[in-house]
């Protein structure tokens, strides 16, 4: 998709969530969330926002209560179900709910399928207390029409969804997952759901889907988790072990949709992919998140090059770039991200563990860290943005990765930064992915002039950075006017500080192992035409005409 530099995004106050509630005696009526309502587990609210969060929930989306009295029982035996409501209708192991209601569900269906083909202004939810249904070529639960369905878990019952293998079309949708959604679809309750998609996805949703409580556990071939047009998450408990994505958001008609919200909850990821991933807008305002994707950053190889004489030797080694080919063909390259988003990605706050074989947080937009606490190991960059990076605070602890922090610009306001590097601690360098060239100062585009659009600012923060390429590198300006800085440098023919445009310090406490906090760039790790800038003669100047 095309990223623009200039990228502008306007801010909108968050509106916090209801904070989640048991079981209880009435079905609230569907309608728009308060603006003044808080998320479970959540007081604080966001410093930045991309998402008009306040249409996102609704009072029954978040209460996840229902009224047992007037609830219509369906008692699932077998390959059939017990109903005495006229609504429902159980032919050849399928379940069909035909109209608007509170259906409760209990039992055990062994082959079988439960079918919503309600009118289109129908609201359908399903309670499950206690049900175990498996269909072997189908969804388990496949909502074909209504206005809204609702799967509600009852407080203290354990229930479990499966697909047996295979999808065995049976109408012109192509069902792929163990609930599958034509509509909006909502996930909600404090009991817990077990997953088994042995084929196909966990959960899908081919409209909005919504979760703001329970526990679930999800195994799936591929995701864990789609929605079309947005994924919604108020809070849960959720352990996925996928495929593919984990948490997948997208939108293939529409690129502006495909948006992903998580507000709170807890998040254990194990994928083959993504570990969350959203084609639209991403923002993160809370929440525990344990990601692992692909073999994890120790299997991808990022030892050094070789020594390359007169250009890349003492002057310059190379830094091998991350090989990521036993997760990818070059039909098919294999995206294995801790979190990834395609548009304006924001992250308000959270605890972020990831072991990542690509890059651990990952933006093809504009990126704004405002606070979180992170230890990120990567076998590509621990945190990559294509645009213009912001962090405003937050703690980074980045012991492995090929690089530190990556992005057309980096502007850092404050926080505690420890990260040991292959090649650079922070770059910017146009977002690109390249190799490095030590001798030559970093990208291949540092060969040449100074890219305005690059530049480094730092206003404050604590920064340990200990790198094998060079601990700070900008494509262009780099100012420091705040913070603490201890840079080591262990790079051949590179430095602490490396810079193609202006360097300015107006106050940061700045100490290096190689005396570049007094002359960024030309200690060895200079740039073409620059004193130790890697000439074929190895001279510090060009030789004569």
């Amino acid at each position: 998709m095309l990223k623009s530099r200039k990228y502008r995004y306007a801010a909108v106050i968050l509106c916090t969530l209801l904070a989640l509630s048991g079981c209880g005696t009435q079905t609230p009526e569907e309608t728009s969330p308060a603006a003044d309502t808080p998320a479970s587990g959540q007081t604080k609210a966001a410093t930045v926002s991309t998402i008009d969060t306040a249409s996102l929930f609704s009072d029954r989306d978040l209460a996840g209560t229902y009224d047992e009295d007037a609830a219509i029982t369906i008692r699932l035996s077998g390959d059939s179900a017990a109903c005495d409501s006229d609504t429902v209708t159980s032919k050849n192991g399928q379940i069909i709910i035909g109209a608007e209601g509170v259906y409760l569900l209990s039992g055990a269906l062994t082959d079988g399928q439960i079918v919503i083909n309600a009118g289109q202004t129908d609201k359908v939810q399903l309670v499950l207390a206690g049900a175990d249904i498996t269909s072997s070529t189908s969804a388990a639960i496949y909502a074909l029409e209504a206005d809204k369905v609702f799967v509600t878990l009852a407080e203290g019952t354990q229930n479990t969804l499966t697909n047996g293998g295979e999808y065995v079309d049976i109408d012109e949708n192509s069902i792929d997952a163990v609930i599958f959604s034509k509509t909006d679809l909502t996930l909600n309750g404090s009991g817990s759901l077990t997953i088994n998609a042995q084929a196909g996805h966990g959960v899908v949703s081919k409209d909005d889907l919504v979760i703001t409580g329970g526990r679930y556990t999800i195994s799936s071939a591929s995701h864990g988790l789609s929605g079309k047009d947005s994924i919604a998450i108020a809070g849960g408990t959720f352990a996925i072990t996928s495929g593919k994505d984990g948490i997948h958001a997208e939108n293939a008609d529409d690129l502006s949709l495909g948006t992903l919200y998580i507000a709170d909850g807890t998040y254990t990821v194990t994928a083959q992919g993504d570990a969350v991933s959203a084609q639209g807008a991403l923002q993160i305002d809370g929440g525990t998140f344990d990601l692992y994707t692909g073999e994890g950053s120790a299997s991808v190889d990022m030892s050094t090059g070789d020594d390359f004489g007169p250009m890349g030797g003492p002057r310059g080694e190379m830094p091998a770039q991350p090989d990521t080919t036993a997760s990818q063909t070059d039909e098919n390259p294999v995206s294995q991200k801790g979190i990834k988003g395609e548009n304006t990605y924001i992250i308000n706050g959270g605890t972020f563990t990831i072991g990542s074989a690509d890059d651990c947080l990952h933006a093809g937009g504009a990126m704004t860290v405002a606070a979180g606490e992170f230890t990120l190991n990567s076998g590509d960059d621990a945190v990559h943005c294509d645009d213009n990076l912001t962090i405003q605070n937050g703690t980074f602890t980045i012991p492995h990765c090929y690089e530190g922090i990556e992005g057309l610009s980096i502007t850092i306001e404050d926080g505690t930064f420890e990260i040991d590097s292959n090649d650079d601690g922070l770059n910017a360098a146009g977002g690109a992915d390249n190799s490095g060239f030590g001798g030559f100062g970093g990208r291949p585009q540092d060969i040449f002039t100074a890219d305005s659009d690059c530049f480094i600012t730092i206003n404050g923060g604590t920064f340990t950075i200990v790198s094998s390429g060079d601990c700070i590198d900008s494509n262009g300006a780099l100012t420091i006017s705040g913070g603490a800085l201890a840079l080591t440098c262990n790079g051949k023919g590179d430095t602490a500080l490396d810079c193609d445009g202006t360097y300015t310090n107006n106050g940061g406490d700045v100490t290096t192992n190689d005396g570049s906090e007094d002359n960024p760039g030309q200690m060895g790790g200079g740039k073409f035409g620059q004193p130790g800038g890697g000439f074929p003669d190895g001279r510090d100047a060009p030789p004569a005409p």
